[in-house]
């Protein structure tokens, strides 16, 4: 009597789970890494508002006129020195150069941008201003909201800060998907400007 040999059925097997438990592991993989970043992007823009809303209008008098707010071009610099330096802390897998956009805006009672009150800010590596002693490696776009013009006073103004970046995967991964390729992330904060005294 002739016993029957197992030996194939094992190799086939693995043959046929081996790639479905790679797909599965990757993706893993690629989920955390990708909520990661989301993670990371959204402590950024809440480290921007919250800066943002400290420094309301750089201090002093109210106002963008000669001797009020003598601060007021240090503001949004420093509002973005905050949020990058959020995005290249430890542990953080930001890649500066696909962060699209970093928008300072006043924001409306329901969170949405007001027209024409948006100051942009693009990525150039050590192109941006002095802070401290290091050069942002963000420079500014546009400036239609002047922190000069910011208030403070009842009723405050809220400052919003969205973030624009371009995730690209990691993994093998995004050969196979095509959405994995790159994936568009946004985030929003917005905080009300700290009250005067």
């Amino acid at each position: 009597m002739r016993l029957r040999d197992d030996r194939g059925q094992a190799v086939t097997e693995l043959a046929l789970l081996l790639p479905l438990l790679l797909v599965l592991v990757l993706g893993v993989v690629e989920l955390s890494t990708a909520i990661n970043t989301a993670m990371t992007i959204a402590a950024a823009t809440r480290e921007g508002a919250r800066v943002a809303g400290a420094l309301v209008n750089g201090g002093g008098t109210l106002g963008c006129g000669s001797g009020q707010s003598p601060n007021a071009s240090t503001v949004d610099p420093l509002v973005v020195a905050a949020v990058e330096r959020v995005l290249t802390g430890s542990g953080a897998q930001i890649i500066l150069a696909d962060v699209s956009a970093i928008r300072i805006y006043k924001s409306t009672t329901t969170g949405a941008e007001t027209s024409g009150a948006v100051n942009q800010w693009a990525y150039l590596a050590d192109g941006g201003p002095l802070i401290g002693a290091e050069r942002l490696d963000f420079v500014e776009q546009s400036n239609l909201w002047p922190a000069c013009g910011r208030v403070n006073t009842s009723p405050a103004d809220s400052a919003g800060i969205t973030l624009r970046y371009t995730y690209r995967g990691r993994t093998p991964l995004r050969y196979l998907i095509p959405g994995l390729a790159s994936l568009n992330m946004t985030d929003s904060t917005v905080m009300p400007l700290n009250a005067s005294r």
